[in-house]
């Protein structure tokens, strides 16, 4: 374990509306912003993703098993920002819903809105980390600066 103290910088509150593109427009603000730092909840709606739901087995490095979700699912998730290569990179868990049924998954890519989708941001200041990718895990791993 290795971990690092810092304090709560700015807060952003997002709004997504039906059809945006959720993980897109998360990379705009946090670009824009420049938040290198931050930890997000989400809660709303999600009508396509495409989310990886565990390893085929629990090896390492993992073999992703990936799943296209689709139609209307009730979301809500949390969230970390940090970067590698000059590029945030959102690591997002998130249970989805759809008539009594749940799909908890890491949500990678091609997410559209469905209705609304509510984003709170917390930066952290303080904590120098990026997310660079570990070869030995086959996976980006959160790394703290010396």
């Amino acid at each position: 374990m290795d971990y690092r103290t810092g304090s709560i910088n700015r807060v952003f509150s997002l709004r997504f509306d039906e059809g945006d593109d959720f993980l897109g427009g998360m990379k705009d603000v946090i670009t824009k912003e420049k938040i290198r730092c931050g930890w997000f909840q989400v809660i709303g709606g999600l009508r396509e993703a495409e989310v990886v739901t565990g390893p085929q087995q629990p090896v390492m490095p993992p073999t992703p098993v990936w799943k296209t979700m689709s139609g209307a699912h009730e979301t809500m998730g949390i969230g970390s920002i940090f970067w590698a290569n000059d590029e945030p990179l959102i690591h997002l868990h998130a249970a989805m819903g759809h008539h009594g049924e749940t799909l908890t998954a890491c949500v990678r890519k091609g997410t559209k809105v469905y209705l609304i989708l509510e984003v709170f941001i917390i930066e952290i200041s303080e904590i120098d980390a990026s997310r660079p990718w570990y070869d030995k895990g086959g996976f980006n791993r959160l790394t703290f600066a010396k």
